[in-house]
């Protein structure tokens, strides 16, 4: 294996991978390594535990998510119905080319239990996306509707998210989207 020189952000993106694929226990600092060209023992030059890239991983979704998806309800130049139009695409432009499924809800089944700063990271980045679909909802719906169309929309997106994977068929998936869109007509 030829040693490349990488940096921090590289090596996130190949954790990411490895873990939406692999899952966050199956998956080494070996493992990370090899993906990023590296030598088990240089990652700890960048990192000090596969606990710290577990960590930093999520930050990094959360963090895209909130700059390229989640940031739309908040562009007040669009009208509601723009907004979920772009929200549901920028969803389908990630989640249709991403292998793996959804991190934050795969680490949410597997590791958020026995990890508390990984729980605490993937419930801001699930309130996040919960609280742009009800800045979307509100000028149509009252509060207490927006909040639970926000909440069942996020709960279904991510199952389906799940069954698209498992099934190899984005269906389910691409219908969420549709439904969402439709309450704007």
């Amino acid at each position: 294996m030829p040693i490349i020189k990488t940096d921090r952000e590289s090596i996130i993106k190949e954790s990411v991978a490895l873990f939406k694929i692999h899952g966050y226990h199956n998956t080494t600092m070996a493992n990370i390594g090899e993906a990023c060209g590296l030598i088990k023992g240089s990652m700890y030059h960048y990192f000090k535990s596969k606990e710290q890239i577990g960590l930093e991983s999520l930050k990094y979704i959360h963090e895209y998510f909130n700059q390229h998806i989640f940031s739309i309800a908040y562009q007040t130049h669009l009208s509601d119905k723009d907004k979920m139009i772009q929200f549901v695409k920028k969803n389908d432009e990630y989640f249709l080319k991403s292998a793996g499924g959804c991190l934050l809800g795969n680490l949410a089944l597997e590791a958020a239990h026995d990890l508390p700063e990984f729980k605490e990271e993937i419930v801001a980045y699930f309130t996040n996306w919960e609280h742009a679909l009800i800045e979307i909802l509100k000028n149509n719906f009252d509060s207490h509707l927006s909040k639970e169309i926000a909440s069942e929309v996020v709960a279904s997106w991510q199952g389906a998210i799940m069954m698209m994977n498992l099934y190899d068929n984005s269906d389910s998936y691409l219908r969420i989207g549709k439904k969402l869109i439709a309450k704007f007509d």
